[in-house]
C-alpha cells in the first residue's frame, strides 16, 4: 500500500504567537508622546506565516533612517510601561556602520529565528527584539523581563552575542529599564557580556 501524498498546506505552530510592530517617529519625541506613532504590523503563531510576514517587509537595511522594527510575543508591547517588560532590560548590540548593510539583514533575521524558535536558554525570559535604523549607528536589542536574574541575564546575552556571531572580544551591556528611565543619560549597564 502506497503511502498517502504529503500535506503540503499543513502549518507547523510556534511556541508563542508574535507580533511585528512598526515605528516611525520622524524626528525627536518628547517622553510623553513616544509610542504614539507605534503599529502593530501583523501577528503570527506558524513557521510559515513568519516567512511570508518576512518576505514581504523590506529588510532592515532599506528602511528609512530613524524608524524601527519590533518584534514581540503577542500581548507585550515593546514599551518600557508594559508590565511584562517593566522589570527587564535589554541586551544591545550596536551595529558598525563599517560593516556591510547586508551583514545587518543577516543578524536580524538570525535573531528572529532564534527568538521565534526558543533558541535561548531561557526563552521564558524573552520579551521581543527591536531593531533601529540610525544615521550614526544602528542599534538591535533583545529585551527580557527579570533584570535582577544576573545568571540568565549572563547566559542570554553570551547567546545573543553568538546568534549576532559577534567576535568574543567585543562586548555588549545590559541596561535595566528602570536605570533608563530613572537616570536617563546618566544610566550605566548592569551586566556586559
Amino acid at each position: 500500500m502506497a503511502d498517502p501524498a504529503p500535506d503540503f498546506t499543513a502549518k507547523h505552530p510556534l511556541e508563542h504567537t508574535w507580533t511585528l510592530w512598526f515605528d516611525n517617529p520622524n524626528g525627536r519625541q518628547k517622553q510623553a508622546t513616544w509610542g504614539q506613532t507605534l503599529r502593530s504590523v501583523y501577528t503570527f503563531n506558524t513557521v510559515e506565516d513568519f516567512w511570508c510576514l518576512y518576505n514581504n517587509i523590506l529588510a532592515p537595511s532599506r528602511l528609512i533612517m530613524g524608524t524601527d522594527f519590533h518584534l514581540f510575543k503577542e500581548g507585550i508591547e515593546p514599551k518600557w510601561e508594559d508590565a511584562t517588560c517593566a522589570k527587564g532590560g535589554k541586551w544591545t548590540f550596536f551595529f558598525p556602520k563599517s560593516k556591510e548593510p547586508a551583514h545587518l539583514d543577516d543578524c536580524w533575521l538570525n535573531l528572529l529565528l532564534a527568538m521565534i524558535g526558543e533558541q535561548f536558554c531561557e526563552p521564558s525570559e524573552i520579551c521581543g527584539a527591536v531593531i533601529s535604523v540610525r544615521q550614526k549607528q544602528h542599534r538591535i536589542a533583545l529585551w527580557t523581563k527579570t533584570a535582577s536574574n544576573e545568571a540568565d541575564q549572563i547566559a542570554i546575552g553570551k547567546h545573543f552575542k553568538n546568534v549576532l556571531e559577534m567576535p568574543e572580544n567585543e562586548k555588549i551591556g545590559y541596561m535595566v529599564h528602570d536605570d533608563a528611565i530613572r537616570l536617563e543619560r546618566r544610566a550605566k549597564d548592569r551586566y556586559t557580556v
